[in-house]
């Protein structure tokens, strides 16, 4: 049930500023966010559930930006606590929680993932770079028969991007703008392939916003369906139509490894030692964010907070390692483990 008329005043103290009577905080944990870090959280919502007894935390798959979104429209009960992300924050979505009265915000990262391409065991495995990702889903390319020159996307099949891959249609299934996997995807791997070519490299000095709508702008002519943010559909999708290809994160991948193979990309495939060691290309890290005022405020965050970030869940040998999760490495686990305890806001 929704409180109107109450801004937590501190950590400690609910205030009325209404004249409506006071209600109870909620009692149990509030989390929206990333589809990609939503089965991690889920994993350590259940286990804490299991044995803190706290209420399991509920938590609501909305994509990065929608649950930053929801995180940073202010302080009380009736907004989230936690938001899950599969980026960092930005700078404006910093301002818009201060604007809001969210003003002490803990970054905890908790790992890293790859981002996959992702097709049918029906077929073969692809075999890209990030030159061909970003010829074959961007909306403006280098016009082939004039360097120096962009034209709309003309590419329908794969091998007219590169010779040597397959005559098979481009139909590529892909996470939304709100999502953060989709933020990622277009950093690391078209903005990646985008730069191969010197005349695009060189916009990146010249107009910086000129150049970022070339590299991040996903064609929209059917080539790229957006999906939702519902990784679990886009597996689904991949049986059904073997030329197809689905974009998500590496635990769906390990997780519907019977199913579905992933796409190489420059020479390396997106396993989990290759993810670890930094070798695959598309890998980016994974955080959540805690809203400070609530923390002694709505019961178990602290808790839920330690179980998260204990040896058990994030380390090497942990249960997050086990669905897909890639461990930072020890210092970096120890740093945040530190700054969670401390509960060390962004910028402090």
């Amino acid at each position: 049930m929704k409180t109107k008329g109450f801004l937590l005043a501190s950590a400690l103290t609910m205030t009325v500023i209404s004249t409506a009577p006071a209600m109870a905080a909620r009692d149990y944990i509030s989390i929206v966010g990333s589809s990609t870090v939503y089965p991690f959280a889920t994993v350590v919502a259940e286990q804490f559930g299991k044995t803190s007894g706290f209420k399991t935390p509920k938590i609501e798959s909305t994509g990065s930006g929608g649950g930053f979104k929801l995180f940073c429209g202010g302080v009380g009960v009736e907004y989230p606590d936690i938001t899950n992300a599969s980026r960092a924050i930005k700078s404006s979505e910093i301002e818009k929680c201060a604007a809001n009265g969210v003003k002490d915000i803990v970054e905890v990262k908790i790992g890293y993932d790859g981002i996959v391409l992702a097709n049918s065991k029906k077929s073969a495995p692809l075999k890209l770079t990030r030159k061909d990702i970003f010829l074959a889903l961007a909306k403006d390319v280098p016009d082939p028969k004039n360097p120096g020159k962009l034209i709309p996307n003309p590419y329908k099949t794969w091998k007219e991007v590169n010779p040597e891959l397959p005559d098979t249609k481009i139909e590529v299934l892909g996470p939304p703008p709100t999502s953060g996997t989709r933020d990622a995807f277009v950093e690391l791997a078209m903005e990646g392939g985008a730069k191969k070519f010197d005349f695009i490299a060189a916009m990146k000095k010249a107009d910086k916003k000129a150049y970022k709508k070339v590299c991040h702008t996903v064609r929209e002519d059917g080539a790229y369906v957006e999906a939702g943010e519902n990784d679990n559909l886009i597996v689904q999708k991949l049986q059904a139509n073997p030329v197809s290809v689905g974009i998500f994160g590496y635990s769906f991948l390990d997780q519907n490894s019977d199913v579905i193979q992933g796409s190489f990309v420059e020479s390396e495939a997106p396993t989990f030692e290759n993810i670890a060691e930094g070798k695959y290309p598309v890998s980016r890290p994974l955080f959540f964010y805690v809203k400070k005022a609530h923390v002694d405020v709505i019961p178990g965050i602290k808790g839920y907070l330690a179980e998260f970030t204990a040896e058990k869940a994030w380390g090497n040998e942990g249960y997050l390692a086990d669905k897909g999760m890639i461990p930072m490495p020890d210092a970096e686990r120890k740093e945040y483990a530190a700054n969670v305890k401390n509960l060390k806001a962004i910028g402090m």
